[in-house]
């Protein structure tokens, strides 16, 4: 388990992580640089080194392109945005209409390979914050994302949605789907929600090729994120006057095999 200083910023990853993976003291070092940026304390555990390609391959490429000098992914049409082999839904009578322009070509023009980054925990965790700190890293240099935050998407693609079970599911089924769309068109998509079921989060990780979907989980204990208690949800429903709240009257179900996980400790010190 490694520590890191608020020096460390998310834009030092993009530059290293083209490093071999033979080595997986420096893989964990580059992997947690990806989401650390002004944090004063940072403890990283569990990273899998795998997320170094689909991270790589935002900076970089597989194959030479030969007027921008990136390399990008052969196109599987088993595995893109169309579907083609995937079950409607309810909908019948309908079949999928291929464009000219696909994802192969619309990452060539953006000089990067979509992808989403997906974090996942607690109320209070600090997910919004990192989502945010990372998206302007990317900005800066020259990448185009888009961050997807809880909250806000209940502002209107799922403003008819509750906090039952059922609408939680349909809530990340959504945003699942919409990022999916994002990744497809090039965009690094970040995913800032709860999120708080294992199989909801393993089924927007099934919508995308192996490698697209980065799982990163704020492991912040609960009584930090209540100590916390940003939104002052928390003194709610302790008060019972929300019902079904993550973390007090609902569970949380922990990642089992996340790309990135981080530790953090004396979080007053950090916000």
């Amino acid at each position: 388990m490694a520590s890191y200083s608020s020096s460390v910023r998310l834009n030092s990853i993009l530059s290293c992580c083209s490093n071999n993976n033979n080595n997986n003291n420096n893989n964990n070092n580059n992997v947690s640089s990806l989401l650390s940026i002004t944090f004063h304390r940072i403890f990283v555990s569990n990273v899998r080194s795998e997320v170094v390609k689909p991270i790589k391959a935002i900076e970089e490429s597989r194959t030479t392109y030969e007027n921008f000098g990136i390399e990008l992914e052969s196109e599987n049409p088993q595995n893109d945005c169309a579907g083609n082999n995937r079950l409607a839904g309810q909908s019948t009578n309908i079949l999928w209409h291929d464009c000219p322009v696909g994802k192969i070509e619309r990452q060539k023009l953006l000089k990067q390979k979509g992808c989403v980054i997906w974090i996942t925990g607690l109320s209070g965790s600090g997910k919004s914050t990192v989502a945010c700190a990372l998206g302007q890293s990317l900005y800066r240099k020259g990448k185009l994302s888009y961050i997807l935050d809880g909250d806000n998407v209940r502002h209107g693609l799922n403003n008819d949605l509750s906090f039952k079970a059922e609408d939680r599911v349909e809530n990340i089924r959504r945003i699942g789907e919409v990022a999916k769309l994002f990744a497809d068109a090039g965009i690094i998509c970040i995913a800032s929600l709860i999120s708080p079921y294992i199989r909801d989060r393993d089924a927007c990780r099934a919508l995308l090729p192996d490698g697209d979907f980065i799982e990163v989980f704020m492991d912040v204990p609960l009584e930090v994120c209540e100590a916390r208690d940003p939104k002052g949800l928390y003194k709610l429903a302790r008060a019972g006057k929300i019902k079904g709240f993550t973390g007090i009257d609902d569970p949380y179900e922990a990642p089992l095999n996340c790309e990135v996980c981080f530790y953090l400790e004396r979080c007053r010190e950090i916000f």
